[in-house]
């Protein structure tokens, strides 16, 4: 069973950046009729809500190594699979950064250096926002995911909504943060594209992985604050 979980996280991940990247990369500024923030914002929760339910079931859906950090610090998974877990989220963002390059690529004036939808801070934020706003966006828009995620996968919430509640939340978190950071809240999906850019991605990467794993554990334990039983 292990094997398939870690294979289903792979492909969820896959999903997730293809998806989200892919419509940040290939449609966003699309002449004339590019779907901007919003529809990146979409995308980005589509995947998540899409995969939720294609592989919820599997693997739980996680598709982000803060994510299963959390549900860890949270009491709802294992720490014995967090590594394989991470390594299969990682290499299916990678390999989704390789396919949405090739089929980038394959437009006249391509130029991976423009950014291939990385997350940056400073001079590489879309708003041109500082690191400090980064780190602070970051770790407030995980923690919330976390709580988001855990409250309605609670044995006491609504049965069979969770998939809804959390993409709407990815949604909700992309149209708040994309201007500050290109939004991460997942150090897989930074990394699968990070990897292509180099450079100033590569440099500024280890903020895409401290600030959502923070944020996640803050908000596991937040969650559990608010949520223990009597």
């Amino acid at each position: 069973m292990d094997m398939k979980q870690y294979g289903a996280e792979f492909l969820g991940t896959f999903w997730l950046v293809l998806g989200g990247c892919g419509s940040a990369v290939l449609a966003a500024a699309f002449p004339e009729v590019g779907i901007g923030l919003l529809g990146v914002s979409l995308a980005f929760g589509l995947t998540v809500l899409t995969m939720a339910y294609a592989i919820g079931h599997i693997s739980g859906c996680h598709l982000n190594p803060a994510v299963s950090l959390g549900l860890w610090a949270g009491g709802r998974f294992p720490a014995s699979k967090l590594l394989s877990y991470i390594a299969s989220q990682v290499l299916g963002a990678i390999a989704a950064g390789a396919v949405l390059y090739v089929i980038a690529s394959g437009a006249a004036g391509f130029d991976v250096a423009k950014g291939f939808a990385s997350n940056g801070y400073a001079e590489h934020s879309p708003g041109g926002y500082s690191l400090v706003a980064a780190l602070v966006t970051e770790v407030v828009m995980t923690m919330f995911f976390l709580l988001i995620i855990l409250g309605a996968t609670d044995k006491r919430a609504p049965a069979g909504l969770a998939p809804i509640a959390i993409g709407l939340a990815l949604t909700l978190i992309h149209l708040i943060s994309i201007p500050v950071t290109n939004t991460s809240v997942n150090p897989a999906r930074s990394t699968g594209v990070a990897l292509f850019v180099g450079d100033w991605a590569v440099a500024q990467l280890w903020l895409f992985w401290v600030a959502p794993i923070v944020g996640a554990l803050l908000g596991a334990a937040a969650y559990r604050a608010i949520a223990a039983e009597e």
